[in-house]
């Protein structure tokens, strides 16, 4: 890493030694493929830092400080992470490790799934959005899915117009590839027939938790409340306080980055700097 004052959202040693052999394979890979097979000179936890700090911040891209690289250069490795499946597969390998340190087994069997919509900024395309008329939310919704401890699983963002179904569908779909292990999953009312009868057919019993009738407001509900937990995780993540990204893999991209940065402080028992306890 180049000698800079750190910013908080700075990847430690022992973060960084989680996420490095990933990086390093994937530019050795791609070094095979060139012609020269000459290096490339920029720092590879440089660059990954410099997408840390936009996730965590929200600020556009052209707006990194100078101390990083170029923002072209960051947004050519994050656009090649994306579209090669690099920040998916650091998920994967993350939620394992953060699952064995829990004292359970790698490989999930049960699940939670939840939806939030969101509002877009102005350079979203119309054709990816949609109007969420339950929440009276124009601009995209965010599908989650995750295991009982609240480590993201499965992530798929559309239009906000999607129905709840549809979104649950492609969740499970998802998750079953890569979590074969899944037999249970737990949803709200807003998922209906559609979802249990597809979760069959997977091997998934899914079963819709309602909320309590005789208690009003806000509680607490069965199983519910680790998926809502973990959004409110990533929203800590100031990129995800609103829809930003062109593409929704650009979305759903910017969903693992911020469960990458917990998962990895987590694992290494670090924490995000606050300001709470601080008067």
């Amino acid at each position: 890493m180049s000698e800079r004052k750190p910013y908080p959202s700075d990847l430690s040693d022992a973060r960084w030694a989680l996420i490095e052999p990933t990086l390093t394979a994937w530019r050795n890979a791609r070094l095979e493929r060139r012609p020269t097979g000459k290096p490339a000179q920029v720092d590879l936890r440089d660059v990954f830092n410099a997408i840390l700090y936009l996730n965590r911040t929200g600020i556009p891209w052209k707006y990194l400080p100078h101390d990083f690289p170029g923002h072209g250069t960051v947004y050519f490795y994050y656009a090649a992470w994306r579209d090669e499946g690099i920040f998916t597969q650091l998920n994967y390998d993350l939620t394992a490790l953060a699952r064995v340190k829990e004292g359970r087994k790698p490989e999930p069997t049960a699940s939670v799934i939840d939806t939030q919509s969101v509002k877009t900024s102005t350079n979203v395309p119309l054709t990816s959005q949609g109007t969420d008329a339950a929440k009276k939310i124009v601009g995209r919704k965010r599908g989650i899915l995750t295991d009982t401890i609240g480590l993201i699983l499965a992530v798929t963002v559309t239009g906000a117009g999607l129905s709840e179904n549809a979104v649950g569908i492609r969740l499970l779909d998802q998750a079953k590839r890569t979590y074969p292990t899944i037999v249970k999953s737990w949803v709200d009312t807003g998922f209906k027939n559609a979802v249990i009868e597809h979760g069959a057919t997977l091997g998934i019993d899914v079963e819709v938790v309602n909320r309590n009738p005789e208690k009003r407001g806000f509680h607490v509900v069965k199983r519910r409340w680790v998926v809502e937990r973990s959004i409110g995780w990533i929203m800590m993540h100031r990129r995800l306080a609103r829809d930003y990204e062109t593409l929704t893999t650009s979305s759903e991209a910017m969903i693992h980055i911020a469960s990458i940065d917990n998962l990895a402080k987590r694992i290494t028992d670090e924490t995000t700097p606050t300001w709470r306890g601080t008067y």
